[in-house]
């Protein structure tokens, strides 16, 4: 047991935890949580980039996404592998929307990471078109939690939701 194990969940330094920084780094989708314009929720699955301080996501101009997170920018966010035992990087914070025109630069490097050099530089080459705006979405956590099913049980023992 490290001295990260016994952070309560909701520390933001639980992002130092090994199985926070092995879902940051990884190719696993990001599952985010947001209230639409109509106020109901919505989750959707997307590729990510980790800067060292914000989570950021890219999606073109247009999303129905884009106004719902500028009116409410509160989020909550899992990383999770669906592996025995389970891993899971839970984060909470507020998106911050800005439009972009072109690629965002972390929408390439996302790709370059999921589907490695060659490809990645293909699907950016294809999105990367004249005229083409896209919406940069960052969130900064606020909270954090960190499941591994080992040392960091879900429950009353790591702390509050």
């Amino acid at each position: 047991m490290t001295a990260l194990d016994s952070l309560p969940q909701g520390d933001v330094r639980l992002l130092e935890h090994p199985v926070a920084r092995r879902l940051l780094g990884s190719t696993e989708l990001a599952r985010v949580a947001y209230v639409a314009s109509d106020g109901t929720p919505r989750v959707y699955p997307t590729l990510f980039h980790w800067t060292g301080e914000e989570l950021v996501m890219a999606t073109f101009a247009g999303a129905a996404k884009i106004p719902a997170l500028r009116a409410r920018p509160d989020v909550a966010i899992t990383i999770d592998v669906n592996a025995m035992p389970p891993e899971v990087l839970l984060i909470r914070g507020r998106a911050e929307v800005t439009d972009v025109e072109g690629v965002v630069p972390e929408y390439a490097l996302a790709h370059y990471r999921y589907s490695g050099p060659e490809q990645g530089a293909k699907i950016v080459a294809e999105a990367d078109q004249p005229g083409v705006r896209m919406a940069r979405i960052a969130v900064r956590p606020s909270w954090v939690g960190v499941l591994d099913f080992q040392s960091r049980l879900p429950g009353p023992l790591t702390g509050k939701d």
